[in-house]
């Protein structure tokens, strides 16, 4: 999976969140937390978890997880990772049902014989199962 390329700020506030983050361990930080200990902005703040999310978990193996009791954390227990995978993948079937429902379905009933529409929609059906099951 290609990874997104670094910018030189969103790597600084990655590494200001990243130690923030470090130095709380066990216990999480939410984001009025991180942006007290950093000193960011709420805006810096959140470009840094991105960062850690697309860079340097995926480089050290840490992964980076979020609840709304904890805030965000690094974990070393599976437990939380697949908690996290879970809620995470709920979160993107309740996105696509959306789009299905409001979106493709409709323009099924109107034009039912649209091959776009037809692709679409044997493609995400399949989708939409696999994320169903995943999120149990």
């Amino acid at each position: 999976m290609a990874r997104r390329e670094a910018r030189p700020l969103d790597e600084h506030y990655g590494d200001l969140v990243c130690t923030a983050l470090m130095e709380a361990r066990p216990a999480g930080l939410h984001t009025v937390q991180l942006v007290a200990a950093t000193r960011l902005k709420k805006s810096q703040v959140q470009r840094g978890i991105r960062h850690l999310r697309d860079v340097v978990a995926a480089e050290h193996l840490t992964p980076i997880t979020w609840r709304r009791k904890d805030g965000y954390m690094f974990s070393d227990d599976p437990v939380d990772w697949i908690d996290y995978e879970k809620r995470q993948l709920a979160q993107l079937l309740g996105r696509l049902t959306r789009m299905i429902t409001g979106t493709l379905d409709p323009h099924l009933a109107r034009c039912p014989d649209d091959e776009w529409a037809q692709l679409v929609d044997a493609q995400l059906t399949g989708v939409r199962a696999t994320l169903a099951q995943l999120a149990k």
